[in-house]
């Protein structure tokens, strides 16, 4: 099991992480909340451990922005705030748990291992959830994130983006997508493939750096961000 933790006090995360590394967990450690969001837009976790006051973009807002996208890993919430306003923002923001420094390690991992637990019977869910570097597609819910904003697609874009997501890097052709896609054989002369793919790089590639939708010339697209 992969956790990344949030925590700007070096002495505590260093600990924490050791604890957890002996309990047969892999832990990775942050230390402000820009760089957390960096962290999760290219690995997966299967939990979060976030505390509040930390530099950059504050826990409760990193919350916020995970589950903007992502519904289903559990969030525990450390922090030294005990009051039931920050428990009620916190849980506001759909985390799963918040535990109240200082604490035992062996309650922490009590209530790691049940919210993990809870989440096994439902780990086809993630099934559902593609990623192609900060690009995220839920298919279930029919939604598209890029860095945590999320980009409005009409049905047959939403459709074109999945099918070449699932390719998982190989390019497919013109024919496999107007098979796959639109379900029929029209004229592959026609210029509907391109203006389609035309369409999601304005609204998936126009904005950042990383292109990831790409043309292999005479064999047809691709998706990735090498």
């Amino acid at each position: 099991m992969n956790i990344l933790l949030l925590e700007d006090d070096l002495i505590l995360s260093a600990e924490l992480c050791k604890f957890l590394e002996s309990n047969n967990f892999i832990c990775d450690k942050i230390y402000d909340g820009e760089t957390f969001l960096r962290q999760i837009k290219n690995n997966t976790y299967d939990l979060y451990l976030l505390d509040i006051n930390v530099p950059k973009i504050n826990g409760l807002d990193v919350c916020q922005t995970i589950r903007s996208f992502d519904k289903n890993t559990p969030i525990i919430m450390i922090s030294a705030y005990g009051d039931l306003s920050d428990k009620k923002d916190a849980f506001t923001r759909l985390a799963d748990d918040y535990l109240v420094k200082p604490f035992q390690f062996e309650e922490l991992l009590l209530r790691m291992n049940s919210l993990l637990r809870r989440k096994a019977p439902s780990e086809n869910i993630d099934q559902d959830i593609l990623r192609i570097d900060d690009l995220i597609i839920n298919k279930t819910e029919q939604k598209v994130f890029r860095a945590g904003n999320e980009i409005a697609l009409t049905l047959k874009e939403f459709q074109l983006l999945v099918y070449l997501a699932e390719a998982q890097g190989r390019t497919v052709s013109k024919q496999q997508i107007t098979e796959n896609v639109w379900e029929h054989n029209f004229n592959t002369n026609t210029n509907t493939v391109e203006v389609y793919i035309n369409f999601l790089r304005k609204k998936i590639d126009k904005d950042f750096k990383v292109k990831l939708i790409h043309t292999r010339s005479g064999f047809g697209y691709y998706l990735s961000s090498l």
